[in-house]
């Protein structure tokens, strides 16, 4: 193999740098669909619950419920949405795209950010620190699908993950939404 042939591959084919990780979930800011910014300090003393979606996936329609629940525990709960097109290119659209179907379809009204990679050579840094137990203290996990979901504590810890099937309103999720500190 010819050295330029064999330099050529190791540019396109090797690992990533690890990226900076923060140690604290409060830590990340996220840019967001609309270009702002969601900054997850201000989330201190509530509830995140963390989905990685997407337009075109048989859960799609879970983004009523996760608005639902983000409606009825505002004063405790902040849902965050990571679209993300890892699975079956079934979030092919672009941010704004994103923003008005899920406005339009949904009335979605809680923080959803630019769209991410939640699995592969170019995970978000948020989403390394949510499926490795040597960030978030609490387990390695794999994002199975569209709409897993990351549970965190008031104080910041991971203390659950729920299946992409999972309905946000079911009765696990709203038994650790409503579990007092």
């Amino acid at each position: 193999m010819p050295v330029s042939l064999l330099l050529l591959s190791f540019f396109f084919f090797a690992p990533k740098p690890q990226q900076e990780v923060p140690r604290s979930i409060y830590d990340f800011k996220a840019t967001a669909l609309d270009g702002g910014t969601i900054d997850f300090s201000q989330f201190k003393g509530k509830k995140i619950l963390i989905v990685n979606t997407a337009s075109k996936c048989g859960f799609t329609p879970q983004y009523k419920a996760l608005q639902a629940i983000s409606e009825k525990y505002k004063d405790s709960l902040v849902v965050v949405g990571f679209p993300s097109n890892n699975f079956l290119r079934q979030e092919p659209d672009n941010d704004e795209k994103i923003a008005a179907f899920c406005q339009q379809n949904y009335g979605v009204t809680f923080p959803m950010a630019s769209k991410i990679d939640v699995k592969g050579r170019n995970t978000a840094p948020i989403y390394i620190w949510l499926t490795q137990k040597k960030y978030n203290n609490y387990a390695d996990s794999k994002v199975k699908w569209n709409f897993q979901k990351y549970l965190i504590n008031e104080k910041g810890e991971l203390i659950a993950i729920f299946k992409p099937g999972t309905p946000p309103d079911a009765p696990e999720i709203i038994s650790a939404l409503e579990k007092q500190p």
